[in-house]
């Protein structure tokens, strides 16, 4: 047996030890995998991996590969601070880009305070203007604007009936909603809110009933508006009133099923069903890159690749990922996403609307309204 020579080794780990770490970016990237928003989580991350390979095939953030650190804010707003916080101080990330509730969103603005960039890409309330947070995410002006018309003018929608979980995103949305319905000649003939978690809507469906409401606005997320679709559809709500939700993509549309989803529609800015070039392209690269993995398309996760997107670009055009930088460089930044070409106007993108019906259980765009403005006013 020969020798083993140790001082030779001893130099190769010391002259690699001396070597500088290989320079990168770290990301965060807050998705919920648990908690009633759970079903977003595979294709957050999944579209999160493509815009990452995207932004590293084009030279990455000022030069330096980005790399992804993941964090799971499908809990309640002080753990998911834990989390980023975790990230933020304990691992290096120099940037965030979050697809979650506006609780968390708040309690994530509350405690970064504009010292590191966050971009949110979930659809929200609107009204955001915290420091250091830009928003891809689509708002009640660009989802309900238009929609609301919409579904007067060719279906007759004309006494809503509101109803969401207890907290900040249905409650604002909602009061974003009411002068939209009066103003397309509407009337609110019942509003409620029930607690995240909620399985049970039989009281709710028979005050609906009893409402003679022709349309339910629906604000309710993951699985418990999975519940109450299905109770609706059981309940033969579907003949007296037709659906509209903000936030009924097709994980939450393939757990509803068909025979819940006769007369729903929903608005969001981007769905697997969609036929623009860009969007096709991205459904089959997602479908080669994963395969028998491949998540289910829709428009929750396919945001973050957009607010992946915006963060490169925001970096890049500051020349920096210091948040007072990317602050003075924001407005009118650019980026390219499955949904087009995207423009920062203020914290906000203006962005095209699809209105889908879910009927038979599968979306099929009914009607698109382009570059709808955001509707936010930060001073």
């Amino acid at each position: 047996m020969k020798p083993i020579h140790l001082a030779p080794l001893a130099s190769a780990l010391a002259l690699a030890l001396a070597l500088p770490a290989a320079a990168e970016i770290r990301i965060g990237v807050l998705i919920p995998d648990s908690g009633p928003a759970g079903l977003f989580g595979p294709s957050s991350r999944q579209a999160a991996q493509l815009a990452a390979e995207d932004i590293n095939a084009a030279g990455g953030i000022n030069g330096e590969p980005i790399t992804l650190r993941f964090g799971d804010v499908g809990v309640p707003p002080a753990q998911a601070v834990q989390t980023a916080m975790r990230l933020w101080r304990g691992e290096g990330v120099q940037g965030f880009v979050g697809m979650h509730d506006s609780a968390v969103r708040a309690a994530l603005n509350g405690q970064f305070r504009g010292q590191v960039p966050y971009i949110y890409s979930g659809v929200y309330e609107g009204g955001e203007c915290a420091p250091g947070n830009w928003l891809t995410a689509e708002t009640p002006a660009q989802q309900l604007a238009p929609t609301i018309p919409w579904l007067a003018e060719n279906h007759g929608a004309s006494q809503w009936y509101l109803i969401g979980n207890d907290y900040n995103w249905p409650r604002d949305t909602n009061d974003a909603a009411r002068p939209i319905i009066a103003e397309a000649g509407g009337e609110i003939v019942g509003e409620e809110y029930v607690p995240l978690g909620t399985a049970d809507y039989d009281a709710s469906l028979q005050r609906i009933r009893a409402s003679g409401a022709d349309a339910v606005l629906v604000t309710l997320v993951g699985g418990d508006s999975v519940a109450f679709n299905i109770g609706f559809g059981a309940f033969g709500l579907d003949e007296q009133a037709l659906r509209l939700g903000t936030l009924i993509e097709e994980n939450t549309l393939a757990g509803i099923g068909a025979s819940g989803a006769n007369r729903l529609f929903a608005s969001m800015g981007f769905f697997a069903s969609i036929e623009t070039d860009s969007a096709q392209a991205f459904a089959a690269r997602h479908a080669e890159t994963f395969g028998a993995e491949a998540a289910q398309l829709n428009g929750m996760g396919q945001s973050v690749y957009d607010g992946l997107m915006l963060l490169a670009a925001l970096g890049n055009a500051a020349g920096s990922m210091d948040a007072d930088a990317i602050t003075a460089a924001a407005d009118g930044t650019g980026f390219t996403s499955p949904r087009g070409e995207a423009v920062l106007d203020g914290n906000h993108v203006a962005q095209t609307i699809y209105l889908a019906e879910g009927t038979g259980g599968a979306f099929s765009v009914v009607a698109s309204f382009d570059n709808v403005a955001h509707g936010v006013t930060c001073e």
